[in-house]
């Protein structure tokens, strides 16, 4: 993720790297900066600069006096006045250090600035310092040599306030004799003196947890920051400022305060805010504490130090692996069912005793039916689930949130039962996934299928554009039929990335339904609600901002402005739908908010296979959800639920609200270093091609140009993600494969899988989708460019002899084919696209009304006028989404779209046969 470029040298130009520092940075006068489109986050810029400054100054120690002697030192000083900037906003050895190794080297001493040096390098590969020889170290380092030894877990904690250097030194010996044995933790400071500078903090250091404020803080930072950070310091500001403020003062210090609270909880909720003030302070307190978890003076320090820890290890708490782990240790005998439990059925055989030789003892030992004993029943937790279930809705700020066993597909058919009746209209993407389909099927909806806009040349669609569920919602209304809608089902991000703007989307259905009901399926994007700028277009942070919203006085005010331009005042009427179209609608302040999101956990943070979350934000949850709710939990969950997939979601959670910025961060940025690597190695961009934006997303959806707004800095992120209709998931990397003259099937199984290891999850007929998580290394994006290489040079030659078909000679996939229609025995009324896939699909089950036909004669029998109707499911993979439905009119578009498929896997289809029908 594009972390922070510390600099404001506008002489840097493209091309002026220098010998001996990477591709990735570039040092000038005073800066250190990236090069321009590679990853720019400041995990690896700080730590790619102290590891060069050490071969730098390596370097330096065994030339002496060489040739380029001059030069190297130089550049040394380029780093570290680079690097004195960036320590201002982490921890432990900071700006003074770096002075220290530059006075060292400027004195003759390059042996003992290599010494000090390789100890910030070992801090952050997290391995231990050698020794070496007796170094002349002061107070500060000596402390700072001992933390490097304590086996403790760190954190870091941000403290804003103007200070000098003494009393630096004096904050800091007193935080560190605060420490004691019994803590779990220890924590170190990050003393920055402004509120652009705490925002410079948060913004580029994932290892603070906390932020304690003191009035004392000026305003703008005084550091060489680059444009890019200073323009995201703003978009922070402004972001704060658009919000409905939670409380004014009167008094200028105190609201100077909060609008510095405001800005750091909108751009880092999870991180918790305290406040350190000199004077009636409970004067304070109760204006204060919507935003700061306590109020302190001065000399609270000790309380300060003990709510910091006590704080941390509420995050730390993982309630029902804890009971896993307790009840793993405990002697127990077992007269249950699972005679797996405890490894009795398997140390004493002498057939599977290498199940525990490969899983290990304690997986057999945490294997248990047991409900008491500290643990607890997932169909009615009261205890260690419950409690995880409620510090998940705390880490994904939801109002409530559950852990589900059986995967997302099960998730979305618990939301389905208890939010959708016979009869119900529910607007779903047909391009989503199988499991909605089913649970609409299940339910009695009725399926109003909506059109994403489609990328025929990567044989995919995209996702659904707002002014399409605007015009069908407004075609029920124009035919009095828009009670009967109930619910819009979404999936956001799309498997091939394409995020929507939750907000923006429920906002506008809400102005034309109040009480419409969002399912938002977030399978994909569950790492979304950890990153300051993904969070937004998450559903659960949607429904939040949108709450507030309504709320506000603002909002009612642009309200009854825009119902002034949308409703006759005569007649009381709508005016006609075009001009509702014309505007971005503004809901109700009376409109509902109910907002449900399913997210396969282990899809992209930890968990085990299967492990799945529900998040609720529901303003209606108690009179008309959550009876239906649990009865539909109780219908589609197993009485035998897995208890390592239960706790391995509990400590997925622990993890996201520990360190989970700095995971996504990561993430990101390494897939932004793989597109950047495909696209700029000659080999391989004559081969593949990475699509972007450009190709993703029409143009009309597109405020912002940029197609990689990652690669160009984080404010070109931030200000994509905010203005744009729909933009790109920046973790993943869609690459076209048409040059190398084989079909993604093949590329992913013959050539990826089968000759180097390398798993892929999707491909299309000319694309390979590349997903990184937050498991994704620096050392798996390398090998992954390396195999691309060779299969690149493969093909070419390949090419050359003939073993591969002309590029010309690739076939061009048809079309994707738009829903059809139902049938009319299914179809809804007065021309609207609803229809019943219950009644088709029972139908299709009854011997005497289906009949099968071969493709080539029922392409003849469409062609000569006919309307056959599909009995079931037909589901290619890929592009894995349900080509037909039960009840849908069969078209020439369709049939010439599965004859050009050539995928291996089409469920619902009976090759001997052929398509199934209702007579």
């Amino acid at each position: 993720m594009a972390r922070w470029v510390l600099t404001q040298d506008p002489s840097v130009r493209p091309g002026d790297e220098h010998e001996g520092v990477p591709p990735m940075i570039r040092i000038t006068e005073k800066t250190l900066e990236p090069d321009p489109g590679m990853p720019v986050s400041t995990w690896r810029l700080r730590s790619d600069a102290w590891e060069f400054l050490r071969f730098a100054v390596k370097r330096l120690a065994l030339e002496g006096e060489a040739r380029d002697a001059a030069a190297n030192a130089e550049e040394i000083h380029r780093y570290l006045r680079a690097l004195e900037t960036i320590e201002l906003y982490w921890a432990g050895y900071g700006q003074r250090y770096v002075r220290r190794i530059r006075e060292l080297i400027d004195e003759g001493d390059p042996a003992g600035a290599l010494d000090r040096i390789g100890r910030v390098v070992h801090r952050l590969r997290r391995t231990s310092v050698p020794g070496g020889p007796e170094q002349s170290l002061d107070d500060a380092e000596l402390a700072e040599q001992q933390d490097d030894q304590d086996p403790r877990t760190r954190f870091e904690v941000l403290l804003i306030d103007e200070t000098t250097e003494a009393d630096r030194d004096g904050i800091h010996t007193e935080t560190r004799r605060l420490r004691t044995d019994a803590d779990d933790f220890i924590y170190d400071l990050v003393i920055v003196p402004s509120a652009d500078d705490a925002i410079a903090a948060l913004l580029t250091n994932p290892a603070i947890l906390a932020c304690v404020v003191r009035p004392g803080f000026s305003d703008r930072s005084r550091q060489p920051l680059s444009a890019d950070l200073r323009e995201s310091i703003e978009f922070a500001h402004a972001q704060a400022a658009a919000a409905p403020a939670a409380a004014r003062s009167s008094i200028p210090s105190v609201q100077r305060v909060l609008r510095l609270a405001d800005t750091l909880h909108a751009l880092c909720p999870e991180v918790d805010l305290y406040l350190v003030a000199g004077a009636h302070i409970e004067d304070l307190a109760g204006l204060l504490t919507h935003r700061f978890r306590r109020v302190f003076r001065r000399e609270d320090q000790l309380e300060l130090h003990l709510s910091l820890l006590r704080r941390v290890m509420h995050l730390y708490d993982a309630p029902f692996f804890s009971a896993i782990q307790n009840h793993a240790r405990r002697p127990v005998g077992v007269f249950h069912a699972l005679p797996v439990g405890r490894g009795g059925s398997v140390v004493s055989s002498r057939w599977i005793r290498d199940l525990a030789d490969f899983y290990g003892m304690n997986l057999l030992l945490a294997e248990t039916s047991a409900t008491s004993g500290g643990l607890d029943s997932l169909l009615a937790p009261t205890g260690t689930i419950k409690k995880a279930q409620d510090l998940a809705a705390r880490a994904f700020g939801a109002q409530r949130s559950f852990l589900v066993t059986n995967g997302t597909s099960t998730a979305n058919k618990i939301v389905h039962q208890a939010l959708v009746e016979p009869g119900d209209v529910v607007l779903v993407d047909r391009n989503c996934h199988k499991s909605h389909h089913h649970a609409l099927m299940l339910t009695g909806g009725r399926a109003a299928y909506l059109e994403a806009f489609p990328l025929n040349d990567f044989g995919f669609y995209g996702a659904v554009p707002i002014d399409r569920i605007k015009r069908l919602l407004l075609d029920y209304r124009a035919r009095g039929r828009l009670h009967e809608v109930h619910m819009i089902t979404l999936t956001n991000c799309t498997f091939d990335g394409i995020v929507y703007d939750p907000a923006r989307v429920m906002a506008e259905c809400l102005a034309i339904k109040p009480d419409l009901v969002f399912l938002w399926d977030e399978a994909w994007f569950a790492f979304a609600a950890f990153h300051p700028i993904t969070r937004h277009r998450t559903a659960m942070a949607a429904a939040k901002r949108l709450e507030e919203q309504l709320r506000s006085s603002a909002h009612a005010v642009a309200y009854r402005a825009q119902r002034a331009r949308l409703i006759d005042e005569e007649t009381g009427e709508p005016r006609p739908d075009d001009v509702w179209m014309g505007e971005q609608l503004i809901p109700s302040p009376d409109a509902r908010i109910r907002v449900y999101a399913t997210q396969s956990t282990h899809k992209t943070l930890t968990a085990l296979r299967q492990g799945s979350m529900i998040h609720v934000y529901d303003q209606d949850w108690a009179v008309e959800a959550e009876y239906a709710f649990h009865e539909a939990f109780m219908t589609h969950t197993s009485t035998s639920p897995n208890y390592q997939i239960l706790a391995s979601l509990d400590l997925g959670r622990r993890q996201v609200e520990l360190e989970g910025y700095e995971l996504v961060q990561r993430q990101l940025d390494l897939a932004t270093s793989l597109a950047q690597s495909v696209a700029r190695h000659p080999l391989l961009r004559r081969t593949f091609r990475v699509l972007t934006a450009r190709e993703l997303i029409p143009q009309r959806y597109r405020e912002t140009r940029r197609p990689m707004p990652l690669r160009d800095g984080f404010a070109e992120m931030w200000r994509a993600w905010a203005r744009d209709e729909f933009v790109v998931d920046p973790s993943r990397v869609t690459i076209e494969i048409t040059r190398t003259g084989v079909d993604g099937d093949t590329f992913k199984h013959r050539h990826l899988m089968d000759r180097y290891g390398i798993q892929v999850n999707k491909t299309s007929r000319n694309t390979v989708l590349f997903m990184t998580n937050i498991g994704t290394s620096r050392s798996s994006i390398a090998y992954l460019i390396e195999v691309l290489v060779k299969l690149a040079q493969r093909f070419e030659r390949e090419r050359a002899t003939g073993a591969l078909p002309p590029l010309d000679d690739v076939p061009e996939m048809p079309p994707l084919p738009d829903f059809s229609e139902f049938a009319p025995a299914y179809a809804g009324e007065q021309g609207l696209p609803d229809g019943d896939l219950r009644g088709a699909f029972y139908d299709g089950q009854h011997r005497q009304l289906i009949e099968y036909a071969a493709p080539d004669v029922l392409r003849e029998r469409v062609a000569g006028g006919e309307h056959p109707v599909s009995a079931g499911f037909v589901t290619p993979y890929p592009p894995g989404f349900p080509v037909l439905v039960p009840g849908q009119v069969i078209t020439a578009e369709v049939l010439d779209f599965m004859a050009a498929l050539d995928t291996r896997e089409i469920h619902g289809f009976d090759p001997a046969r052929g398509y199934r029908l209702i007579r």
